[in-house]
C-alpha cells in the first residue's frame, strides 16, 4: 500500500470514528429527558433519584462492559466492535420503544433494561473511537486534538437530544407517556441501521496498539502507573459531571412544584431546552478546543477549565433562586431562537458546558501518556469508569431530594475540585522506569 492510499485509509477511518462518536451521545442523552416522563407518572411519585434510574442504568453497563470491550478490541479489531456496538444500541433502543407498550412500573422496568443494553453499546463504541483517534493523531497533543473535534460532533448530538425530547413532551402531567417521544427512538434505530450497513463497505485498518502481539509480555498493568490510576479516577467523576449537570438542572427547571424553578409555560420543554444550551456550549468549546489543542497542552487546558468550573458551580449554588436572567434558547420544532426568563443559576451551569468541553480527551490523553503495551488495557479501564456518569446524578439526585436542587450540586463541585488535583499534581508520570515497549 502506498503513501497516499495509507492517507485515504486514515482519513476514512478518522471520518468514521466521528461518526461513531455522535451517534455516542445521541444514545446517552436520552437519559435525563426521558427520565423527566418516568419521574413524573404516580408509582415513582415525583422521586429524583429514581428519575435518574433510566441514565444510571445506562452508565452502569460500563461497569460491567468496560473491560470487555478492550478484549474485544484486540481480539477482533476496531471494525467488528464497532459492528457489534452499532448491533446492540439497535436492540437497545428498540427495548425502550417496548416499553412504551407496557404501562405503570412493568413499562418502567422494561426502560431501564433496554437503557442497560443501550450502555453496553455506547461502551463498546467509546472503546473503539478514542483510543483509534488518538493513535490515528500520533498521541500527544494532535491525538488530543483529534478527540476534541470528534467531540464537537458528539456534542452536537448531545445538543439535539433534550431539546427534541423536550419539544415534544411540552409539560409533563402523571399522563406524558413514553409514547409521546417514539419519534426520537425511530430517528435513533434508523440511525443505527444506516451506520451498521454503511460501516460494513468502509474499509477499516487497525493501527498498532503500542505494538503489542501475541508474543507481548505485560510484567506489570496499567494500575502501575499513578497518573493513569488517579486519571482512572478522573474520568468517573468527570463523566458524573459532565452529564449530571445538565441533567439535574433539566429536572429543576422541568419541576413545577414549589421545589422547581417556577418556569411559566411548558417546563419541561424549556428545561430541554436550556440543558440543549450546555451541549450546545460544550459543542463551541470542543471545536475551539479542537484547533488550540495542538499548541496548547491537555494540562494547561485542564487546569484553567476546572478552576473556572467551581467558581460557576460555586456560584450557581448560592445566588438566590428570584435572581433571573434572559436567556437564548432554540425551539426545535420552530426552527427559531427566542428566549426565556430563567434563575441565573441555570445560566452559570449552561456556561460550565464550556470548561466540561475539553476534559475528557484532556485526561484520557494525560493517563495514557507514555503507557506503551499498557494503553488498550487502560482504556478498557476507563470505560468501567464511564459509570460515573450513573452514579454521581444518582447521589446528587439523592439529596436533591431532600436539600434541593440548587444546594446538591456541591456533588459535582468536590468532582471538579478532584480534577483540579489532578491537572496540578495528579497527571504526572512518576513511573517512567516501568517498560512499555
Amino acid at each position: 500500500m502506498n503513501t497516499k492510499q495509507k492517507q485515504n485509509g486514515a482519513i476514512i477511518a478518522i471520518v468514521t470514528m466521528f461518526f461513531l462518536y455522535a451517534m455516542i451521545a445521541f444514545v446517552t442523552n436520552l437519559g435525563a429527558p426521558i427520565g423527566v416522563i418516568w419521574k413524573n407518572q404516580p408509582e415513582i411519585g415525583g422521586n429524583n433519584m429514581l428519575g435518574m434510574m433510566g441514565n444510571f442504568m445506562n452508565f452502569f453497563a460500563y461497569l460491567f462492559m468496560g473491560i470487555p470491550a478492550g478484549k474485544m478490541l484486540t481480539k477482533v479489531g476496531y471494525k467488528k466492535s464497532a459492528l457489534i456496538g452499532i448491533a446492540v444500541g439497535f436492540f437497545g433502543v428498540l427495548v425502550q420503544f417496548l416499553s412504551s407498550l407496557q404501562v405503570g412500573l412493568t413499562g418502567f422496568f422494561v426502560y431501564l433494561l433496554g437503557a442497560f443494553v443501550s450502555g453496553f453499546s455506547v461502551c463498546i463504541l467509546n472503546t473503539v473511537c478514542n483510543p483509534m483517534l488518538n493513535l490515528l493523531g500520533g498521541g500527544g497533543n494532535k491525538g488530543n486534538q483529534l478527540n476534541l473535534i470528534g467531540g464537537t460532533l458528539n456534542s452536537l448530538t448531545g445538543t439535539l437530544t433534550p431539546m427534541l425530547v423536550g419539544a415534544l413532551i411540552g409539560t409533563v402531567t402523571k399522563d406524558t407517556q413514553m409514547a409521546d417521544v417514539n419519534l426520537v427512538l425511530y430517528i435513533a434505530m434508523a440511525v443505527f441501521a444506516a451506520a451498521f450497513v454503511a460501516l460494513i463497505f468502509i474499509p477499516i485498518a487497525d493501527p498498532e496498539l503500542g505494538k503489542v502481539n501475541a508474543d507481548t509480555k505485560f510484567e506489570h498493568s496499567a494500575w502501575s502507573f499513578r497518573h493513569c490510576t488517579l486519571g482512572v479516577i478522573a474520568i468517573f467523576v468527570y463523566v458524573g459531571v459532565e452529564v449530571g449537570i445538565p441533567g439535574a438542572l433539566n429536572f429543576y427547571l422541568s419541576d413545577t412544584t414549589e421545589k422547581g424553578a417556577g418556569i411559566v409555560g411548558d417546563a419541561a420543554a424549556i428545561g430541554g431546552a436550556v440543558a440543549a444550551m450546555y451541549w450546545l456550549l460544550m459543542l463551541v468549546g470542543r471545536l475551539i478546543s479542537g484547533f488550540i489543542a495542538g499548541v496548547i497542552s491537555s494540562r494547561q487546558l485542564m487546569l484553567a477549565t476546572t478552576s473556572t468550573a467551581m467558581a460557576l458551580i460555586a456560584a450557581a449554588i448560592f445566588v438566590p433562586k428570584d435572581v433571573t436572567v434572559s436567556m437564548p434558547i432554540f425551539k426545535i420544532m420552530e426552527m427559531s431562537f427566542t428566549s426565556v426568563v430563567v434563575p441565573l443559576s441555570a445560566l452559570l451551569l449552561v456556561i460550565c458546558g464550556l470548561c466540561t468541553s475539553i476534559m475528557w480527551a484532556s485526561i484520557f490523553n494525560l493517563a495514557t501518556e507514555g503507557l506503551g503495551k499498557y494503553t488498550a488495557q487502560a482504556s478498557g479501564l476507563f470505560m468501567m469508569m464511564v459509570v460515573g456518569g450513573g452514579v454521581l446524578p444518582l447521589i446528587q439526585g439523592w439529596f436533591s431530594n431532600s436539600m434541593g436542587y440548587m444546594p446538591s450540586y456541591f456533588v459535582y463541585f468536590l468532582a471538579v475540585a478532584y480534577m483540579f488535583y489532578y491537572a496540578l499534581i495528579g497527571c504526572k508520570n512518576v513511573n517512567k522506569d516501568i517498560p512499555v515497549e
